[in-house]
């Protein structure tokens, strides 16, 4: 099959041609048809998140079909449609997993990381993380779904109640949570880099009532702020805009370091915290629930063979909305 293939970090990926997975017991045979291109995939890339395996085949928001079935599958049928997440593996038995908390496993093993990925032709998953797609969505809107879509969702759960929600670093994510937080009745705040004009256009065009710089500050207090951008300097600023009793949530599985500050931008019961990874549970309740907003993934398409260009206009920011490989 057709893949590009990462030999090691701060190398750009080669398209190669490589031997199709062999399809183990437990197992599903992914014949891809989309592919998302997420940030993670620059961290890996870069070097920034160790212990990646090597070479590797990068991409967790995978849409395709069931191509074959392993021993001991059920519930699947050869030609329907799933999505494969980042999540790709949990142990199933330690006390993380047994308390629906499988996105902390100790032994969990991640989809274009330790696991294959999607910028390939085929890929093997395990059937626990397999998610249905909803049919209103097309392969290529549907891809964004399974990384941005899910983390967002997950982070914005973790603003609770929060009226006015600030989501610094306006991408792939922010741009699908933005609607989901507008559906639900919240007031949204985007920040850009500062003076991406584009970007804030598009964030009001989606319903935020506030787009600027992350250099600015919002018109009003926020009750809570999601950072999608690895950028730890966002931090202190986003405890500066909330208040009292108000949350920050950092959204990225990495983050160049924060810089200290100041306990009165803590304190007031001010809440610092991360997500990690993503549960089944998150995927099977916003895949239900993306259909019903209805969510809209605005997406720029890339042939496979251009997955280092992709990369490259995410790194600069160059575009609005999600990238996704086509195959």
């Amino acid at each position: 099959m057709r893949a590009m293939v990462l030999d090691a970090p701060r190398e750009p990926l080669r398209e190669k041609r490589v031997p199709t997975p062999r399809l183990g017991h437990g197992q599903l045979l992914i014949r891809v048809r989309a592919c998302g291109v997420c940030r993670t995939d620059l961290h890996v890339c870069d070097g920034e998140l160790s212990h990646a395996k090597q070479p590797l085949i990068l991409g967790h928001q995978i849409v395709g079909t069931v191509a074959l079935i392993g021993d001991g599958v059920e519930g699947f049928t050869e030609g329907q449609r799933v999505g494969v997440p980042w999540l790709g593996h949990a142990c199933g038995d330690c006390r993380y997993c047994l308390t629906d908390r499988e996105n902390l496993c100790e032994r969990a093993e991640f989809t274009g990381y330790q696991l294959d990925g999607g910028y390939a032709e085929y890929t093997v998953a395990n059937p626990r993380f397999a998610l249905p797609l909803p049919g209103s969505f097309s392969d290529l809107q549907a891809a964004p779904l399974l990384c941005a879509g899910l983390i967002g969702y997950r982070a914005l759960s973790l603003t609770f109640d929060a009226e006015r929600v600030g989501l610094y670093g306006f991408g792939s994510a922010a741009h699908i949570v933005a609607q989901v937080a507008i559906y639900q009745g919240r007031k949204v705040f985007a920040f850009t880099r500062p003076g991406d004009l584009k970007n804030q256009a598009f964030a009001k065009k989606l319903g935020a009532v506030w787009a600027g710089g992350s250099d600015q500050s919002p018109p009003e207090t926020l009750d809570a702020a999601i950072i999608f951008a690895p950028a730890g300097a966002l931090v202190p600023r986003a405890l500066r805009a909330v208040g009292k009793g108000g949350n920050v949530v950092c959204a990225g599985i990495h983050m160049s370091d924060i810089p200290s500050f100041p306990y009165e931008l803590l304190w007031g019961e001010r809440t610092l915290r991360s997500v990690a990874n993503l549960t089944r549970r998150d995927g099977i309740e916003f895949l239900e629930l993306a259909p019903r907003i209805p969510v809209h993934t605005e997406v720029q398409s890339y042939p496979l063979g251009e997955a280092n260009r992709a990369l490259e206009h995410l790194r600069n920011g160059a575009l609005s909305g999600a990238l996704v490989l086509t195959i």
